[in-house]
């Protein structure tokens, strides 16, 4: 029986063999996990070098990227062979941390803390990132010392098996249990067994559609997911400074692994000084501005009528959305580039502000004052994307921190490509993950980077400190009235 859950009616939906694929994963991940928890910082950091090492050497990160594009039919393989750095980062930030007895002390306030592993996690690996998220995923857990059981997208599991494959391989290299990671598969995929994993797991972090999300939420595990993407970019007039470099970060942030990812921009909200500049830019930079016409035949391959995004246009090149949209443009040609309508609703004909995943991008115009960027932005997030980012470039103090002040995002790039710089980056202090929370807002558990504090749980020890009491006078100010306590 799970720790956190009675699995009867969760097995009620399963066959014999999938009930016993999970009992048998389980138990060799928790008695692994046992084990492993009694090892030293220094043999747990090897062990997460070495499994980090099999799958982000660029020899066999390529080989991955290649077979999970073949196996998926989603992503650019050049820009994704970049995502072995995202690795190196999350190696990076998992190295320079404790995890093991004390991890922080506050003298002045008495408190001690140690770290401690939840046990087996359970994680869904999305079908768009099946080279990434396991190893970036299972550094932080093994790092919190935990077990870690994946359950792949049923259009990523040969890439994900040979991802977990690579990574056992690593552990038996230093002698660690092989079972600390896993992943299902031995039997049929399907949600019913992903949402059986999450009941019997000690934490899910979940990473992928808003189904995968409310699916882990559901499961009576404590779970971190994430919220939907729509990344949004505000140039205010002072982007006329270095419009070229503002363009070249959106083309960077919407052509990477062919707009896949949620932190991929897919609008831009451009002020009216500099609107058709910026347009030029964008350009110039490599964005194809389509007409009437092909603006509307590329909205009939990305979205229904009721507005579901069509999953055949999802991390396509443009060439390729052009020719499915009934027409061609040039090989040089990076993304496509929309004009919004105007207005911002869950209309069919206001599709232009939804989030994009593929490589197309929309330019929404604002007039006047910043707060009427601040106001587009918020109306965007309404329809779609609400506590995921905003990214603004932009020389002016001020309107950087009236953005920060009311988008309610847990994160703001300034002057920086998003889909490179919300997840971390070499280049800013953003915890490395692939996991982004989206907070209340966005229906998550967190509005943080999901790292490696998430995959642990921690003790407070508290020692007496002298009496911090502050009087009654200054604790309620001028609400205090001596009388009511007794006092003249």
């Amino acid at each position: 029986m799970s720790r956190m859950n009675s699995m009867k009616d969760t097995y009620a939906k399963l066959t014999e063999d999938q009930i016993a694929e999970i009992e048998e994963k389980f138990a060799k991940a928790d008695a692994a996990q046992k084990i492993f928890e009694k090892w030293s910082q220094e043999d747990i950091d090897r062990t997460i070098q070495a499994i980090a090492w099999k799958v982000a050497n660029t020899q066999t990160f390529k080989e991955l990227v290649k077979m999970s594009i073949e196996e998926t039919n989603f992503g650019d393989p050049v820009s994704r062979e970049n995502k072995r750095f995202k690795i190196r980062g999350v190696l990076r930030d998992a190295l320079r941390q404790k995890s093991v007895g004390i991890i922080e002390e506050m003298p002045e306030r008495g408190i001690v803390k140690y770290a401690k592993p939840v046990g087996v996690i359970a994680c869904v690996i999305p079908a768009t990132n099946p080279d990434l998220t396991p190893a970036g995923n299972a550094i932080y857990a093994l790092k919190a010392r935990n077990a870690i059981i994946f359950s792949p997208h049923p259009r990523g599991v040969k890439t994900g098996r040979r991802t977990i494959e690579l990574m056992r391989e690593g552990l038996r290299q230093v002698g660690a249990p092989e079972d600390l990671i896993q992943i299902l598969g031995d039997t049929k995929i399907n949600k019913e067994l992903s949402e059986a994993l999450n009941a019997k797991c000690d934490l899910v972090i979940a990473t992928g559609g808003q189904g995968v999300v409310r699916r882990a939420y559901h499961s009576g595990t404590p779970a971190y997911g994430v919220g939907a993407g729509n990344a949004t970019m505000v140039w205010d007039e002072t982007a006329r400074e270095d419009l070229h470099t503002a363009a070249h970060n959106t083309m960077l942030s919407k052509t990477s692994d062919f707009g896949s990812g949620c932190s991929a921009d897919g609008n831009v909200v451009i002020h009216e000084s500099i609107y058709d500049d910026a347009v030029k830019a964008l350009e110039e930079v490599g964005g194809y501005l389509l007409n009437e016409e092909e603006q509307e035949a590329v909205k009939k391959v990305m979205w229904d009528e009721a507005c579901h995004r069509l999953p055949n246009s999802v991390a396509q090149s443009p060439q390729k959305m052009a020719e499915m949209a009934g027409f061609s443009i040039g090989e040089d040609r990076k993304f496509l580039v929309a004009k919004g309508t105007g207005s911002f609703t869950e209309s069919y004909e206001d599709v232009w502000c939804r989030e994009k995943l593929t490589t197309l991008l929309a330019v929404h115009k604002y007039e006047g004052d910043f707060q009427n960027a601040i106001d587009i932005v918020m109306a965007i997030h309404d329809v779609g994307g609400v506590g995921h980012s905003v990214g603004i470039f932009s020389y002016d103090t001020d309107h950087i921190h009236r953005l920060a002040m009311e988008a309610h995002v847990g994160r703001i790039m300034v002057r920086q490509p998003q889909s490179k710089a919300n997840a971390g980056a070499f280049t800013n202090g953003m915890p490395m993950t692939s996991s982004i929370g989206c907070g209340t807002w966005g229906g998550n558990a967190t509005s943080e980077n999901v790292h490696l504090h998430h995959y642990m749980n921690t003790t407070w020890v508290s020692m007496a400190i002298p009496e911090d009491k502050p009087s009654d006078e200054a604790l309620f100010g001028e609400f205090y009235e001596p009388e009511r306590e007794g006092r003249v």
